[in-house]
């Protein structure tokens, strides 16, 4: 192991209004990096995340087209009648929430008084701002863009904690497929996979539970104590 004081990184794809347990891997770390030089992959979280209605959850997606040809960063957001739409999603179903007025200046400025025209832009802001004002995180955030990366899967995850200065990373748990214990090991670089499990239940509107909705859910029903279901209730369950 490196030396020195401990740094623990994470490095992510930017997705559209994440769930809670993206925002738990934030709180884990001292440095977020978000990983939008990669390939851009359809049908998946970069571009669209589910709401809680009396129906079950639905999709709130960013119209962005279909191609895969492209980066992340790249992505182009060519139409804005979307930003309206969410926002009107989000004030019907929430609106009655406790919490919902507490967050909804943040909401008004994202999708009524801002135009956006690339998706890891729309993103990246959404995350921090709600990282840092919604939850009090003070995890630093950077992008990969930063710096000149070559290999690829795994000695591309290396290249970026090497230069960023990582003495720890803390991956998601799908990276196993690929990632080896042994190349961390050689780098000098501890490697950690999140584990999701255990997150508590809380009064959410239109039961049953769901716990794979956007961090919104939690925000608009728990307020300032949501941290405590996306991570404080940890300690309290040892």
């Amino acid at each position: 192991m490196l030396a020195g004081p401990r740094h623990t990184v994470a490095i992510i794809q930017s997705n559209y209004l994440p769930w809670k347990g993206y925002f738990d891997i934030i709180h884990d770390v001292d440095t977020f990096i978000f990983y939008d030089d990669v390939q851009y992959t359809h049908r998946d979280w970069r571009n669209r995340n589910r709401v809680k209605t009396p129906q079950g959850p639905v999709w709130l997606t960013v119209p962005v087209g279909s191609s895969t040809s492209r980066r992340i960063c790249d992505v182009r957001i060519e139409e804005h009648s979307w930003a309206r739409k969410h926002w009107e999603t989000l004030r019907h179903q929430y609106g009655s929430a406790p919490h919902f007025e507490r967050y909804a200046p943040l909401l008004r400025e994202v999708y009524l008084e801002r135009t956006w025209t690339h998706l890891s832009e729309l993103n990246q802001f959404l995350v921090r701002r709600i990282a840092q004002e919604c939850l009090g995180l003070q995890t630093r955030f950077r992008d990969s863009r930063e710096w000149t990366l070559t290999g690829t899967k795994q000695e591309r995850i290396l290249d970026v904690l090497k230069q960023a200065g990582a003495t720890h990373y803390v991956s998601g748990p799908a990276a196993r497929d690929y990632l080896r214990q042994e190349a961390f090991d050689a780098a000098g670089i501890g490697l950690t996979y999140k584990d999701y499990a255990g997150y508590p239940e809380y009064p959410q509107h239109h039961p049953p539970f769901e716990h794979s909705v956007t961090v919104l859910d939690v925000l608009f029903h728990l307020g300032p104590e949501a941290p405590e279901a996306i991570w404080g209730w940890r300690g309290r369950a040892r």
